[in-house]
């Protein structure tokens, strides 16, 4: 189908011009599929034949099955992505999707840890490394890496060694649209990324039947570079038994490092750069968080709250 075509002729421009990620185009092709299945149920076989009306059917059927705000507001993007795409690559006048809307996701502020809960979570990691297990090493380092620095953990499980700057304390990440950043740590990751790399590294790296070995800093159990799953189960069973609602996922502990740096009065700005976010809206969540905590302390302990 004609569709079909064009819509692989827009992946590809998204990976080779735009340069997104693996994990950003499949998102891509999903709801585009979606469109695709939609459209051949009406007779339609190419973008050229998609009207405003026809991507508006598509999100209210979307609707009806109940798919979530969220969802249809990032298909609503898609198809305007892939509407203006099509239309400038075949010198259309009219691009039929530029009017689309869709309703805006409700915004729910995201899992922050309090200071004391977030040394609780640490100081139980540290317990466990006291025997050297290796697994236990990485842990340490990878939960102290993923707070000191605010990382996502795409970009944790990325690290290669070349990556880390041990003397002045730093790593390089490659974050969203394959954009490189060079993010601080503290002492105290640094000090979990030093033990974790003389002494288990090398033990994880030696069960690898790759005989060339490993350029990831954070391994596996059977020596090659873990993966995002891998720390979504360290990070979820550390969270399982800490108060607070939201996600139990690794993001918590991104969050939860741009809040105390805004409670300790960074500049938003630095904190943005810091995340690496394109848009200093996006950052601004943060300040909601901080305020939000801040009229809850108030209803506590304010006489006339």
């Amino acid at each position: 189908m004609q569709l079909e075509r064009e819509i692989d002729d827009f992946v590809s421009y998204l990976t080779a011009e735009r340069g997104y990620s693996p994990h950003t185009v499949r998102a891509y092709r999903s709801d585009l599929a979606a469109l695709s299945r939609f459209a051949q149920s009406r007779g339609i076989h190419d973008a050229a034949q998609l009207t405003l009306d026809a991507y508006r059917d598509w999100l209210w059927t979307a609707s009806q099955a109940g798919l979530s705000k969220a969802t249809l507001a990032r298909r609503s993007a898609t198809a305007k992505s892939f509407s203006t795409w099509f239309t400038r690559a075949n010198g259309q006048a009219i691009d039929a999707a530029s009017r689309l809307r869709a309703p805006k996701p409700d915004r729910s502020l995201p899992r922050v840890l309090s200071r004391d809960a977030m040394d609780s979570v640490l100081d139980s990691l540290v317990a466990r490394t006291h025997d050297g297990e290796p697994l236990a090493l990485r842990d340490l380092a990878v939960v102290e890496l993923l707070y000191a620095s605010a990382l996502r953990v795409s970009e944790l499980v990325g690290i290669d060694t070349a990556d880390l700057d041990l003397d002045r304390r730093t790593v390089r990440v490659l974050g969203k649209g394959s954009k490189e950043r060079v993010v601080p740590f503290g002492q105290p990751a640094h000090l979990a990324l030093v033990d974790y790399l003389h002494r288990g590294r090398p033990a994880l790296a030696a069960r690898s039947d790759e005989s060339s070995g490993t350029r990831a800093v954070f391994l596996g159990a059977r020596g090659a570079r873990v993966g995002t799953r891998s720390v979504y189960g360290i990070v979820s069973r550390l969270l399982m038994d800490v108060p607070g609602s939201g996600p139990e996922g690794p993001h918590a502990f991104r969050h939860t490092a741009a809040t105390h740096l805004l409670d300790g009065g960074a500049d938003l700005r630095a904190v943005q750069e810091m995340l690496g976010h394109a848009s200093l809206g996006t950052t601004q969540i943060y300040t909601h968080v901080t305020t939000e905590r801040l009229r809850e302390t108030y209803r506590q302990a304010h006489p006339r709250a």
